[in-house]
């Protein structure tokens, strides 16, 4: 079931109903049995990896706050950790180690002995899993109590509206809400459908209407020239964040009307002007994710400069893993590494830049953005190319510039594109720039407030492109 989906749409309405009519004792049982169904509404079977590692978590932060033994309690982490990280290396990366080793063993003129395997990979394994882990962490550090409701921690883990691409929670935020009574509130249930909106806008309105584009492009890169290639990469920037950043919004929205308070997941990133800043806006449940058990962990900007280098190498490396099972996607993370580190190393040296050179701030401001958006932007064609050859082919043919763009099978398609980018850089340029004013859905004026929700709806139906296409993270 996808948030974009007619089906969707009926769950949420049964599920939010259900969950104020009925009286509070019963509400957890209700959204556990509502998010088992989520879940199951895709591969049912599935639903046993998450009761395993529930199982093995719940227990092991019991045990952990209950031993008081360094040697014993470092064990039980590590059970939990090993339970998480072996299902997430099963299914999502045996394959892809497996044709690894064949490679290897091919240079020595040996076989690989172990099979290929037919595996689905579990729809939001890295997100929940993730989740999990930082659970079992956090009780291991004394940050969190454990929690004895094995309702509530399996709820925790299987929340509908972030089981499946995240926000990645901490039990600090969320465990605690569980436990808590939401009434109904008119407000939280107002801008919840607001938020819900806006997200489904960036979906079917941007994100789908783009990659018509988009795809017809990177799966053909071979015929294509500079112009198209350039036009393709800088409309899937801005799909891949309207299509996360999408189901991110209507995650916090839907979880709002309930009176949940889910973290924010992204802050108009395409406005920074450093990589560090964009990865600061960017998908930041897994950024600070990767901060606290990762960069921290490894020393963090307290070692040595070489050593904090490396620390972010390592753990961009990790972040291009985590995204898929593809050498594509390993390229990708050091690319950002070697850009966070080339930022870092020059930052001294452009601090002030505008008074150095004597030109308004805002002026160089403008060009680091752009710069921004165009190194972060080439990094994304190795994101989304299906191989190495692919990612290469579409960089080379980039350089041939000389004819005119490809403008898709449909020039009224393109068009669209272009009207549904503009909105949305106009809506996200005064969330940025003017967050108190001319706030349509939020206006005083009744009048105004609704006829921004009502065109909003019509720019839905009249743009949106309701094909079913799913979310590009669900494959994470």
């Amino acid at each position: 079931m996808i948030f974009n989906s007619i089906s969707f749409v009926l769950f949420y309405i049964i599920v939010t109903a259900l969950y104020f009519l009925l009286p509070h004792r019963f509400r957890w049982l209700m959204l556990l049995i509502a998010s088992c169904y989520f879940y199951m509404a895709f591969v049912p079977i599935y639903i046993l990896i998450l009761g395993f590692t529930i199982v093995i978590d719940y227990y092991a932060g019991i045990y952990l706050e209950a031993t008081k033994d360094l040697k014993k309690r470092k064990q039980l982490l590590l059970c939990s950790l090993v339970a998480n990280i072996g299902v997430l290396v099963f299914f999502k990366y045996y394959n892809f180690l497996n044709t690894n080793l064949s490679a290897v063993l091919h240079n020595f003129s040996a076989q690989n002995p172990l099979p290929y395997l037919s595996i689905l990979l579990p729809i939001g394994l890295s997100f929940h899993t993730f989740q999990a882990m930082s659970y079992t962490i956090e009780v291991y550090r004394g940050n969190q109590k454990a929690e004895k409701h094995f309702g509530i921690y399996s709820l925790y883990v299987m929340f509908y509206p972030q089981l499946v691409a995240g926000p990645i929670e901490r039990p600090q935020n969320i465990l605690h809400q569980m436990h808590e009574e939401h009434p109904f509130d008119y407000t939280n249930m107002v801008e919840g459908l607001k938020q819900m909106l806006w997200g489904l806008f960036k979906k079917l309105v941007v994100a789908d209407r783009l990659s018509i584009y988009v795809n017809s492009i990177f799966d053909h890169a071979e015929i294509h020239n500079g112009s198209s290639i350039a036009i393709a990469c800088f409309f899937f920037a801005i799909q891949i964040y309207c299509d996360f950043s999408g189901y991110s919004d209507i995650a916090i929205g839907s979880a709002r009307t309930m009176g949940f308070d889910l973290m924010t997941n992204f802050r108009r990133p395409y406005f920074a002007k450093s990589i560090n800043e964009f990865w600061s806006r960017w998908h930041i449940s897994l950024s600070t994710w990767f901060r606290d058990y990762l960069y921290i962990p490894l020393g963090g900007n307290r070692v040595p400069k070489w050593k904090q280098y490396r620390n972010l190498f390592i753990v961009f490396l990790v972040s291009g893993i985590w995204h898929g099972a593809n050498n594509t996607f390993i390229i990708w993370g050091a690319l950002h590494a070697v850009f966070t580190i080339i930022g870092l190393v020059i930052t001294p040296f452009t601090k002030d830049v505008h008074l150095k050179i004597g030109v308004p701030k805002p002026l160089v401001d403008g060009v680091r953005l752009l710069v921004n958006l165009t190194i972060v932007t080439f990094a994304w064609i190795f994101f989304r190319a299906t191989s190495l050859d692919n990612a290469f082919t579409l960089i080379k043919n980039l350089k041939t510039f000389g004819k005119a763009p490809f403008l898709g099978d449909s020039v009224s398609n393109f068009g669209h594109c272009a009207l549904a980018i503009v909105l949305l850089l106009v809506i996200e340029y005064k969330m940025e720039y003017l967050p108190n004013q001319f706030n349509f859905f939020r206006h005083p004026n009744m009048v105004v407030r609704w006829g921004s929700i009502v065109t909003m709806l019509f720019a839905l139906l009249l743009l949106g492109v309701f094909n079913g296409g799913q979310f590009i993270y669900f494959q994470f």
